[in-house]
């Protein structure tokens, strides 16, 4: 059996293809067995249910009484397969634009790379293929990389390989179509390498039927990028460049950008406090997206901003928050909030002083970026 290698198992959720199910399964059938092919039934109101039946013990079979999603089907398929001690899962539709006989493809290619996430990657350029899909795939593949910094051709492919370890330390939350990008990015996040590998589809007009729903899906999805945004402004970016500094030798990229030639002190300089500046503005979530252009235009040295930018990250927010209050007591008289403790420290004390937060933080930051520059540049004065 081809999955042995790999102690693996197919998933395939399945919603209202009874056109193409039967086919699906018994070509996916030549590759796997019994005991490895998972058939989710996510509420099925065609004749699926009876297609699924003739099958008999040839499949696991799980069944949902009503259509919660292809998110959902696919959760409750890696539940099942974490429960049967399976390490692999690879995911597959079932209404036929994918090909089974690439499943030798995908477990070579676990093999060759363990413990990776595998995607299937589709030729989006050829004819037959929807104008939507091939927007819908730029536009999650370029969100994909934002988030995680790992560049992939296809990231809405539904033929992938998981490996099932990192995924039991991964919560999943959503459950319609966004369910494929957040499990891939919560992977990434977790240091889950990525592999993409050519994969056949076929798209058939008279026999595919497909349930994504333009508005809501793309909407859900939008929602779903959004969040990650925030979290990777907060988070995961700042991380993603300290662990790149740190194994490209981190100290020596900053020394050569703090001495290198050719660059004024007082440039060096400004470009710290400017960095110090956004690092600390009431723009949460968007220092770098407003810093970094703002950066290009003036000249800056963008690493010395970058690096002082990120005096913004998660275990100082709430000691800036704290200052900026108390930065901002004086210009609210007898309205002021006075922070005694941090018990003290809510969010809804910080609703409803919210003003003070946003001129302490103002004010905060210009006299963090006034004392960084002047410090800067005396120590790279005395330096040189």
């Amino acid at each position: 059996m081809v999955l042995e290698p790999i102690n693996g198992c197919v998933i395939i959720p399945t919603y209202n293809n009874d056109r193409t199910l039967a086919r699906v399964l018994a070509e996916v059938l030549q590759y796997t067995g019994p005991v490895n092919t998972i058939v989710v039934n996510d509420g099925a109101t065609d004749r699926t249910a009876a297609i699924l039946e003739a099958f008999g013990d040839r499949i696991i079979l799980l069944t949902h009484t009503s259509n919660r999603g292809k998110g959902a089907a696919l959760r409750t398929g890696f539940g099942e397969a974490v429960r049967r001690g399976f390490d692999y899962a690879i995911t597959l539709d079932s209404d036929g634009q994918h090909f089974p006989e690439d499943i030798t493809a995908f477990v070579s290619a676990v093999q060759a790379y363990p413990g990776e996430v595998i995607m299937g990657s589709r030729n989006m350029s050829q004819n037959g293929v929807p104008g939507k899909s091939s927007f819908g795939n730029k536009f999650s593949s370029f969100w994909f990389r934002v988030h995680t910094g790992i560049k992939l051709p296809d990231t809405q492919t539904g033929f992938r390989a998981y490996p099932l370890g990192p995924l039991r330390r991964i919560r999943l939350v959503t459950s319609k179509f966004e369910t494929e990008i957040e499990v891939i990015v919560k992977m990434a996040w977790k240091g889950v390498g990525f592999r993409s590998i050519p994969i056949q589809v076929k798209y058939d007009p008279d026999e595919r039927v497909t349930h994504f729903r333009p508005f809501k899906d793309f909407s859900r999805i939008s929602v779903l990028n959004t969040w990650f945004f925030i979290q990777t402004m907060l988070w995961y970016l700042p991380w993603r460049v300290v662990a790149a500094l740190r194994k490209k030798g981190g100290w020596n990229m900053i020394k050569a950008e703090l001495f290198k030639p050719g660059e004024s002190i007082e440039r060096k300089a400004a470009s710290i406090a400017f960095g110090l500046f956004i690092g600390i503005a009431p723009i949460w979530g968007f220092q770098l997206l407003v810093g970094i252009p703002g950066a290009v235009a003036l000249r800056l040295n963008k690493v010395l901003f970058f690096l002082a930018a990120n005096i913004s990250i998660p275990p100082m927010i709430p000691v800036i928050i704290f200052a900026s209050y108390k930065v901002g007591a004086p210009f609210f008289s007898r309205n002021a909030y006075e922070i005694r403790n941090w018990r003290d420290f809510t969010l809804e004390s910080i609703h409803y002083h919210f003003a003070q937060y946003m001129v302490g933080a103002v004010l905060l930051a210009l006299l963090a970026a006034g004392a960084g520059f002047v410090v800067s540049y005396l120590w790279l004065r005395s330096r040189r």
